[in-house]
C-alpha cells in the first residue's frame, strides 16, 4: 500500500477503486485489503453502486451478468466494453432462433394434425378441488365417502361380506 493511499485511508476511512460502469448507470468498485484504524486487516472486496438504489426497485437484468460474476469473484478481470457487447448480441441471436424453432415447431404440428399423421391432444377438464374426494372421478361411486366428521365406526360393511 502507498502512502497516499495510506493517508487517504487515515484521513477519509476506506478508499474504493472505480474499475467501470456499465449501459445502465451502475458503478463498480474494488476496495484492496487494508487495515482499519483499530490494526483489523480487512479482506479485499468488490462492489456496485446501483444506479437505482431502492431495493424494492430491482428488476431481473439491472446487472449485467458478466459484471454480477466480478462482483461475486466467479472471475478475475472485470469485463471489457467488447465482451459486453459480443454477449449481448450473442443473446439477442439465441432469443430469435427460439422464437424461429418455436414457430417452425408449431407450424411442423399443425401439418401433423391436417394431414391426420397425430391427434390433437385431448383436453381435460376435471371439475372440483384436489382434496375432494371424488376429484378424478368420472361419475359419483356408490361406495360410501366419508369425513372423519361424518365416519360412523361400523356403519358400513364392504359389498359382498355378511354379518
Amino acid at each position: 500500500m502507498s502512502r497516499i493511499s495510506s493517508l487517504l485511508r487515515r484521513t477519509f476511512g476506506m478508499v474504493k477503486e472505480h474499475i467501470g460502469t456499465d449501459h445502465l448507470g451502475n458503478k463498480y468498485y474494488f476496495i484492496p485489503e487494508q487495515k482499519s484504524w483499530t490494526g483489523r486487516i480487512i479482506r479485499p472486496r468488490r462492489l456496485v453502486e446501483a444506479a437505482n438504489p431502492k431495493e424494492f426497485e430491482y428488476l431481473e437484468g439491472s446487472i449485467p451478468s458478466e459484471w454480477d460474476a466480478w462482483v461475486r469473484g466467479r472471475r478475475k478481470q472485470p469485463p471489457t466494453i467488447e465482451e459486453l457487447l459480443k454477449n449481448q448480441q450473442y443473446r439477442e441471436q439465441i432469443k430469435i432462433k427460439a422464437v424461429e424453432a418455436d414457430e417452425r415447431d408449431k407450424a411442423l404440428q399443425t401439418k401433423e394434425y391436417e394431414e391426420g399423421l397425430v391427434n390433437q391432444p385431448v383436453q381435460t377438464q376435471v371439475k372440483g378441488h384436489a382434496s375432494a374426494t371424488q376429484f378424478g372421478q368420472s361419475e359419483i361411486s356408490e361406495d360410501p365417502i366419508s369425513t372423519a366428521n361424518s365416519f360412523q365406526p361400523g356403519s358400513w360393511t364392504p359389498p359382498g361380506t355378511k354379518n
